[in-house]
């Protein structure tokens, strides 16, 4: 249950970012608040999920998540670049985030 809640955690880190960047320099409320309010989420399931992983594995993942999850919404929805040098380093974040999985179970 515990990498479950990780995920959904790092999930709410991309709706943040998300909302956060259409929020336009909180000119634009209804984002703003949406931003706000996944930040908190992914705090809270965050703050579960470390009660029976480690902190640092937890941590590391989280991130990953978020930035994995992050760098494909901005590629899709604001046209950020989708070099192949990237993507790769991407792959490599996802490659971290599977093999700190697969190390903890």
């Amino acid at each position: 249950m515990a990498w479950v809640l990780l995920v959904l955690a790092g999930v709410m880190e991309i709706v943040m970012a998300a909302g956060l960047k259409s929020a336009a320099g909180w000119t634009k409320p209804v984002p703003a608040a949406i931003g706000v309010a996944a930040g908190l989420a992914s705090i809270f399931l965050l703050t579960y999920a470390i009660r029976d992983l480690p902190t640092g594995t937890a941590y590391a993942v989280w991130t990953g998540i978020g930035a994995v999850g992050v760098t494909i919404v901005g590629i899709i929805a604001y046209g950020d670049s989708a070099s192949l040098p990237r993507l790769a380093c991407v792959a490599l974040i996802m490659a971290g985030i599977a093999g700190l999985r697969w190390l903890e179970a």
